[in-house]
């Protein structure tokens, strides 16, 4: 079976930075780039060069740093943001604008006091602006997902005639249901037959927890391009996790008919990186890379996981470049225990298990985690 090949575009320097609190200098951002690259995503938006100098600069040493990956860096319509981003991408082996412009009538009214048809006109200038001076031009609806379909096709079909070549319809606001993405983006297609020569990008953010769910609608209504960001930071609740995107379509690769071409193996030292140069802590549970991803502490669990990895593991931690952890917990088995006696080179017969492993349930019921060394601490005090 062939698959649809999906294109990674990342946004952990832009999008991901606009997470309340990070501010990356232009090394750490090229640091943070080298390893993308060495992940293997398509595209790097390397941030939005119009909002301030350092910006500037970090887009300008992001396309110093890589080799191989496309550049990208994002700019409103304004003629002075397309200026900035052109100017800033010069250095990238390949270069792409990502021009936005909203789309729904409470941006439009609200936000930008423009009227549809001004909507219209400002994308088609933009796009028509920027083809030629990158290699690439992508074209955004802001808040797509709260526009009128019908509108949204209209400017898309505006873009592409201007030179638009990827088309980026995002739930801007973290709004859509699963269901309402993939309709939303059917319905667009069908309105614009233009995008079916062109790539179509889902960018979803987690206000509602559902950011990768409705990303993966997406891929399903015929997205080819992913938008996402490393361990999901982002702007709020943030974006769609990098990570749990490029595993869900490795792991339910027959049911989504489509793959990547990340190198698995490096999401673990990527999460680590971008933790470490943000400061944003990954939280112990998160999915893929998270401290428990791969801990079982429950004694079932442990042994059915001892047995058997499949039992309780849809994919081994050294798929994403990550290892095994068995924590000992009040909900630890016999069997867990025992193995942790043998690998901290404590050899006991049965009668010594048994009593060590009672002594190990008491101090376990104190509700953290034990070490098996201090259940042996115990009978030495």
């Amino acid at each position: 079976m062939s698959y649809r090949r999906i294109t990674v575009f990342d946004t952990t320097l832009r999008d991901g930075e606009q997470s309340p609190g990070i501010a990356l200098a232009p090394d750490e951002k090229a640091a943070i780039a080298l390893q993308l690259e060495r992940l293997a995503v398509d595209v790097i938006e390397a941030g939005f060069p119009a909002s301030s100098p350092g910006d500037f600069e970090g887009v300008r040493a992001v396309a110093r740093a890589v080799t191989s990956t496309t550049v990208a860096a994002l700019a409103r319509t304004r003629r002075e943001d397309v200026d900035a981003a052109v100017e800033a991408l010069a250095d990238a082996k390949r270069s792409r604008l990502h021009v936005f412009i909203a789309t729904s009538p409470l941006h439009m009214e609200k936000k930008l006091g423009l009227e549809p048809a001004e909507v219209v006109e400002e994308a088609g200038r933009a796009v028509a602006s920027a083809a030629g001076r990158v290699d690439e031009v992508e074209f955004s609806c802001e808040d797509a997902t709260r526009s009128d379909p019908a509108f949204v096709a209209e400017v898309c079909a505006t873009a592409l005639a201007a030179g638009a070549t990827t088309i980026n319809l995002p739930d801007t606001v973290g709004y859509s249901l699963p269901s309402e993405y993939a309709a939303f983006l059917s319905q667009v297609r069908q309105l614009c037959p233009g995008l079916d020569q062109a790539t179509l990008s889902a960018h979803c953010h987690d206000d509602l927890g559902l950011a990768v769910a409705n990303t993966l609608a997406g891929v399903g209504a015929g997205a080819s391009q992913v938008e996402c960001t490393v361990n999901g930071i982002g702007e709020r609740a943030g974006n769609a996790a990098l990570e749990e995107i490029v595993m869900a379509l490795r792991v339910r690769q027959d049911a989504m008919g489509a793959t990547t071409s990340i190198d698995a193996r490096e999401l673990a030292e990527t999460s680590r990186l971008v933790s470490e140069l943000t400061g944003y802590v990954v939280q112990p549970n998160k999915a893929v890379v998270g401290a428990n991803a791969f801990a079982h502490e429950a004694g079932i669990h442990h042994d059915g996981r001892l047995k058997d990895a499949r039992t309780y593991q849809i994919f081994d931690p050294e798929d994403v470049g990550s290892e095994m952890t068995l924590p000992l917990g009040k909900h630890s088995g016999r069997h867990a225990f025992a193995l942790a006696c043998a690998h901290a080179g404590i050899e006991l017969d049965r009668d010594q298990l048994a009593a060590a492993f009672a002594r190990f349930k008491r101090l376990a019921d104190s509700g953290r985690r034990v070490h098996v060394n201090e259940v042996f601490e115990e009978v030495h005090a």
